[in-house]
């Protein structure tokens, strides 16, 4: 089997000396459980993240402030508000446990002798060392500048969540970017229809603040919504896209040979979301359970 150029740089070894582990210092002592908040501290992602729920805050101003309480329909406001309330609620939620979970990182550190003797290998049996962080590189894993670690099935750094998207984080970043086109959309539709409404009434009547403060409000989400839904959108379908052939980004922009077993689109989603299928797969709230889907992995 050839290799490719990616793995050629890799530092490639049967035997723990080739390694040179003694390069490498033992890590240090976890002290936390692995379901603890992971945070990354990046000021650009920090930043981005910051800017993320802002603008979500403002859609949520002017939606409510703006469109909702002015209207007459008592029904159309409370049924709009749940929503588009309840919408981005889930959005927020799935964006914070894309940004505070770990995204399956190897532990640092640990291509020691001690180590590498412990996983007994086989002769001709290939394991990869990653020479900035000095792990045993798992399959599939690629190594994040910004993290400063190496990441299990890394799909690509986001600085929106400030933090890669990778084996353990995955849902929740798609659920996000759902969740934020639901909303784009629906925001973009009530925004059509208010502006329909205070053409045909006084534009007095149809907000509590002045007209010219109204049409700069609604512009700005406006702008905002069609951004969004169009980022989002791209973003969700390139995502499902890559769950469904499993292959992620860096292995598609890389063209890395595969070396893996196929598995079917749908088992390829259970993986990701869970295992059996359930309402759950759209709660940023429930943990995926892999197990049973992870027997399928090696399944040609």
């Amino acid at each position: 089997m050839k290799s490719s150029p990616a793995n050629r740089s890799r530092d490639i070894e049967r035997q723990a000396g080739y390694l040179r582990p003694e390069h490498c210092t033992p890590p240090p002592p976890r002290s936390h459980s692995p379901h603890d908040m992971w945070f990354i501290r990046d000021g650009c992602g920090i930043v981005c993240g910051v800017i993320t729920w802002m603008l979500v805050f403002y859609a949520e101003f002017v939606v409510v402030f703006v469109m909702l309480l002015p209207a007459k329909s008592v029904v159309y406001s409370i049924f709009n508000g749940a929503v588009f309330n309840g919408l981005a609620f889930l959005a927020l939620a799935s964006h914070f446990r894309a940004m505070c979970t770990d995204p399956g990182a190897v532990p640092k550190g640990n291509a020691t002798k001690e180590f590498i003797e412990s996983l007994q290998l086989k002769p001709g049996q290939v394991v990869y060392k990653c020479p900035k962080c000095c792990s045993i590189k798992p399959d599939r894993a690629h190594h994040c500048s910004v993290c400063k670690r190496c990441i299990k099935k890394m799909d690509h750094h986001c600085p929106w969540v400030n933090n890669c998207v990778g084996e353990n984080n995955q849902k929740y970043f798609v659920l996000f970017t759902m969740y934020i086109a639901l909303i784009s959309l629906h925001a973009l539709m009530m925004v059509a229809l208010h502006f329909v409404f205070c053409f045909e009434e006084d534009w007095t009547k149809c907000s509590s603040f002045s007209p010219p403060a109204t049409v700069i409000l609604l512009i700005l989400l406006c702008f905002e919504g069609l951004l969004f839904l169009i980022f989002t959108s791209v973003m969700f379908g390139t995502q499902v896209h890559s769950i469904c052939n499993d292959e992620t980004g860096i292995e598609q922009l890389k063209k890395e040979e595969r070396r893996w077993a196929k598995r079917s689109k749908w088992m390829n989603m259970k993986v990701v979301f869970g295992h059996p299928f359930s309402l759950s797969w759209l709660s940023p709230f429930a943990r995926p359970d892999h197990g049973k889907a992870n027997l399928y992995q090696y399944v040609v």
